[in-house]
């Protein structure tokens, strides 16, 4: 599948006066992951929610491979090929990891309510083309041993990967990721960025975002920076790591000398 061509152009968000969005810009191309960091507060998820649907912008303007999709519904957004993880995990922690993966084939189904209903041979099928395909999916993420697990009883980091696991069973053209990485440790990020490496390479356009910098300029292809709701640089991960208003505001003098 092709990935989708994002355009967010000079968004803008308020709440209750506070310009918490403020003239942000971005291109996230097909194939390629693009990072949008920032530290705590600098409108990064803001910037998502508005891209999703989930939040109005107050300005600007938003395009999927041309097309308007400011001020569409989140649902509308997502049929058309739009699929995002949070930054609080959101799964139903009593359903098995497998049901809970395939929550998000529901919009490929192609049964009907009278086929569900009566228990056509479609329905069946669908099912376990959907169950499979699932399947697959959760061995890409490597988890596909807990299939039958609950979900609440997995590692905070296996969470996290299921959510990417149910995002992926919409099959996305766009993919948004708001810190997976978080709770994870080392080891369980190195296999994270191959994972998402893998992904692009299938073509999908990924957006990303997180605080772990060595991650981020590890997979990401291009990176804008956020802070206090306005971009202060954007490039390649290299040149945005070595910007001294980069360094001031989020990395920290530390950084100032690496890759």
């Amino acid at each position: 599948m092709t990935g989708a061509s994002l355009n967010v152009s000079q968004i803008s968000k308020r709440f209750d006066g506070v310009l918490a969005v403020d003239s942000v810009s971005l291109i996230a191309s097909p194939a390629e992951v693009t990072g949008l960091i920032g530290p705590n507060g600098s409108g990064k998820t803001t910037t998502m929610n508005v891209v999703t649907g989930l939040y109005n912008a107050d300005g600007g303007s938003v395009t999927l491979d041309g097309l308007p999709i400011l001020g569409l519904s989140p649902h509308y957004i997502a049929a058309l090929g739009v699929a995002r993880t949070f930054q609080t995990i959101r799964l139903l922690s009593g359903w098995s990891t497998l049901d809970n993966v395939m929550v998000g084939t529901h919009r490929q189904h192609r049964a009907r309510l009278a086929g569900a209903l009566l228990r056509t041979p479609r329905l069946y099928k669908d099912a376990r083309a959907a169950r499979d395909r699932c399947m697959g999916i959760l061995e890409k993420v490597g988890i596909a041993h807990l299939a039958s697990a609950a979900a609440g009883e997995l590692s905070y980091g296996d969470r996290r990967r299921v959510e990417i696991a149910r995002a992926l069973a919409t099959e996305p053209r766009l993919l948004l990721l708001d810190e997976p990485a978080a709770g994870m440790n080392h080891i369980e990020k190195r296999r994270l960025c191959d994972l998402i490496s893998l992904i692009r390479g299938e073509g999908t356009t990924i957006l990303l975002i997180e605080h772990d910098i060595d991650l981020v300029t590890r997979v990401s292809d291009h990176i804008v920076v956020l802070n206090f709701g306005r971009e202060i640089a954007e490039g390649p991960p290299a040149q945005v790591r070595r910007n001294p208003s980069v360094i001031a505001a989020y990395l920290g003098s530390d950084d100032a000398g690496t890759d």
